[in-house]
């Protein structure tokens, strides 16, 4: 596969200083040879050739490649940053920063080395990266949907310009726990795009459409149950705080305890 590149426009390009920061930054991270894989905005432009301003920089990492990222940062003079133990680094230089992200913590989406498999390449400020794979970018992507952020229009662009580079199946294995959220994906597509619906395999829409329907037939769990945290913590919180729902299936010591 070619490498891909970013479209011939100056929509993506970030102003002068930031864009010295982010050039500075990946061409650091090059040099280091830790494996990091570019995210965000400037992979969905690689992808998708949708053009959009950036206010930072997303690489992904796995946990441990991620702190000794951080300790090469910190030597050269930079800011470091562990924003959150789950999920998220920072390297910064005053009001500039890049995420370096090794899990998605509501969904325990994280970063392992099977992300680095059929990455491909992209040249971004003069410098040879690997994406996240469009695979990983839509699993990444898929629970996002915040009040203030909902990425499910950058799951179906990438569903258009790029399903036949999406491992179905590895998605589908990846989503297990939570293949209702793929039917949304899936459907969302559909709706959005009714000419171009065929592009999502008919093998994978009939599995899902038949766990919807075994589903129909098992009954609902007996407790009061919210999911709605892993989409957003904030947007659901009154759920768990007022409304006597469980974030939970159940404890299991619990359960076994009334055995």
């Amino acid at each position: 596969m070619a490498d891909l590149a970013l479209p011939e426009t100056s929509a993506l390009e970030p102003p002068a200083s930031p864009d010295a920061f982010y050039s500075e930054v990946i061409r650091l991270m090059v040099e280091s040879e830790i494996p990091f894989l570019l995210s965000g905005t400037y992979a969905l432009a690689c992808y998708t050739e949708i053009s959009r301003p950036t206010k930072d920089v997303d690489v992904f990492v796995t946990a441990g490649d991620c702190l000794k990222m951080l300790a090469f940062f910190k030597e050269r003079g930079f800011d470091i940053q562990m924003v959150d133990e789950r999920w998220l680094a920072r390297i910064c230089r005053g009001e500039l920063f890049v995420d370096a992200i090794f899990n998605m913590p509501t969904a325990q989406t994280h970063v392992t080395e099977e992300w680095f498999e059929n990455a491909p390449y992209a040249h971004i400020f003069d410098v040879r990266v690997r994406l996240v794979p469009p695979t990983e970018l839509i699993w990444s992507k898929i629970f996002v949907q915040d009040r203030y952020r909902y990425d499910g229009a950058d799951v179906a662009h990438m569903i258009l310009k790029r399903h036949d580079e999406i491992d179905w199946r590895r998605l589908l294995n990846r989503m297990e726990m939570y293949w209702e959220v793929l039917v949304m994906a899936v459907l969302n597509f559909r709706f959005v795009y009714p000419s171009e619906r065929n592009l999502v395999p008919r093998w994978l829409f009939d599995e899902l459409v038949d766990r919807l329907r075994d589903q129909a037939d098992v009954p609902t769990p007996g407790m009061k149950v919210c999911r709605g945290r892993i989409f957003s913590p904030r947007d659901y919180a009154i759920d768990v705080a007022e409304w006597g729902f469980s974030e939970a299936v159940g404890n299991l010591e619990e359960d076994y305890g009334k055995r």
